[in-house]
């Protein structure tokens, strides 16, 4: 199947989600709590009460709960995916290392890519097969200063997931593009809600804390969630998932200008190599034709 052209709302939104969730290394660096647990509790619980609230003020009670309803079994697996994804980021961060993680996601687009042809049959084109190989060759030069040639299963096994889940909940999301998927993901936030009540050692914080996990999770995750579902539900799963490399390139920046952490010459290139497949392959999907989008904007 050849492109379908670029929606550019769709891309700006998954560029913007991106671009929020890149922050999220910067943030952490702020945190003094040391269980994970803990952290993926209150951060669950700012996102999913930011995205109720946004809800309930636009929809109301009985439509909120109407999104909910008619979200479906694909809302589920949705939901479930970017409960996976979340929870396995901060737990693979006590295994292994940042640069493991990273690579493991630069993965993504693959696996959506993949997933779209087994399960659909939708087949991505040439160009974006280029892209998704220049976008992991740029990955894999960001991270080589870092990457000790260690293996550890938890670690690894976890940041491989975050990269399955993270392609699934972009095709399921993109097939169902009919389907409003805000609910979704507080359903997610919810679920991770609860896994972090049960498994927290204490969820006792200090103010200090308690405003950063805040801006984790109802600016840093929810937001970012927000704009991507919306989205990725104008763009192909590969070209979505593509776009979604950004945060990687963009985290290591706030790193560097809020905490004055320099970037190594390698991760400067291997994110200019990124960037520059990006920019290359969204200016190539711009000058394909595109046929009109009937999905509302507003998710």
């Amino acid at each position: 199947m050849g492109s379908p052209g670029l929606d550019v709302r769709g891309a700006w939104l998954v560029f913007g989600a991106a671009a929020v969730w890149s922050f999220g290394g910067a943030i952490a660096r702020f945190l003094s709590v040391t269980d994970n647990w803990t952290i993926i509790f209150w951060r669950s619980l700012c996102a999913a009460v930011f995205l109720l609230g946004f809800m309930v003020q636009r929809d109301g009670v009985r439509g909120t709960a109407t999104l909910f309803r008619d979200m479906g079994w694909a809302g589920i697996g949705v939901g479930m995916c970017f409960a996976t994804a979340s929870t396995s980021f901060i737990l693979a961060l006590s295994h292994t290392t940042v640069a493991n993680i990273l690579l493991m996601q630069a993965g993504s687009p693959l696996f959506a890519a993949l997933l779209m042809f087994v399960l659909f049959r939708e087949r991505a084109g040439t160009g974006t097969w280029i892209a998704i190989a220049a976008v992991m060759v740029g990955i894999t030069v960001m991270v080589s200063d870092s990457l000790d040639g260690s293996v550890s299963p938890v670690g690894d096994g976890l940041a491989l997931l975050i990269a399955l889940a993270f392609a699934l909940a972009t095709v399921l999301t993109r097939r169902n593009a009919h389907v409003r998927m805000m609910p979704a993901v507080c359903l997610g936030t919810l679920i991770t809600l609860v896994a972090g009540f049960v498994f927290a050692g204490s969820l006792q914080v200090g103010p200090a804390d308690a405003a950063w996990l805040f801006v984790f999770g109802a600016l840093n995750l929810a937001l970012g969630m927000m704009f991507f579902v919306t989205g990725v539900r104008l763009l192909p799963a590969a070209v979505a998932a593509l776009i979604g490399t950004a945060e990687p390139v963009l985290g290591p920046v706030w790193v560097w200008l809020v905490h004055g952490e320099v970037p190594v010459g390698r991760t400067l290139l291997g994110g200019a190599i990124v960037i520059a497949a990006l920019l290359a392959h969204l200016a190539w999907q711009l000058r394909q034709p595109r046929q009109p989008s009937n999905v509302p904007l507003a998710d």
